[in-house]
């Protein structure tokens, strides 16, 4: 059981890097932002966004179900991921501006590299809480592809958007006003 986990893993992180990797090759500003958006599939029929209890680099846990009534952008990240790293200051602007209606949780699947989650918090002011993941949140989520990959929550906990690759971030304001009209 524990090789079988541990190929997966290995799998799972070569895909990751070659995502990153395939994303940052690009100099042409048309493909430069990345964004494979696709019908989202999660394992609940219903679209719900899986429920998961994560720990924050504090050591503190963080629920996603007790944020319901908060548009929430779940974004899976890396310290080691170029494109990751260009768009964490639109995410850090998003939840500055929308702070009382949006919270932004980041799931960083740094492995290998944890020990660099929190210097690279404070290196980058992040602003809101930053999880470390697990392959059960990771399979919850469709078997996470390639890094970044976000999804949009809506207030009511379904999953209305997502995102694999690198998001402009008038894409990421377009949905959460969207979402605040129908509010």
């Amino acid at each position: 059981m524990k090789r079988v986990l541990f190929v997966f893993i290995i799998l799972f992180l070569t895909t990751g890097i070659w995502g990153c990797q395939k994303t940052k090759e690009s100099n042409d500003p048309e493909t430069r932002l990345v964004d494979t958006t696709s019908n989202v599939k999660t394992k609940n029929a219903n679209n719900l966004a899986p429920d998961f209890t994560l720990k924050l680099t504090d050591g503190k846990d963080i629920k996603l179900s007790d944020h319901k009534g908060k548009i929430i952008i779940i974004d899976f990240w890396a310290t080691w991921c170029p494109p990751c790293r260009r768009g964490i200051p639109d995410l850090v602007d998003i939840q500055e501006k929308y702070k009382k209606d949006v919270l932004i949780i980041g799931i960083s699947l740094d492995n290998e590299t944890k020990p660099d989650v929190v210097p690279f918090i404070k290196q980058y002011g992040i602003n809101y809480p930053v999880v470390y993941g697990t392959m059960e949140v990771v399979k919850a989520y469709g078997n996470i592809q390639a890094i970044p990959t976000s999804f949009v929550v809506d207030q009511s906990g379904q999953i209305v958007d997502k995102h694999m690759g690198l998001v402009d971030k008038s894409a990421y304001i377009n949905k959460i006003t969207e979402l605040l009209k129908k509010s």
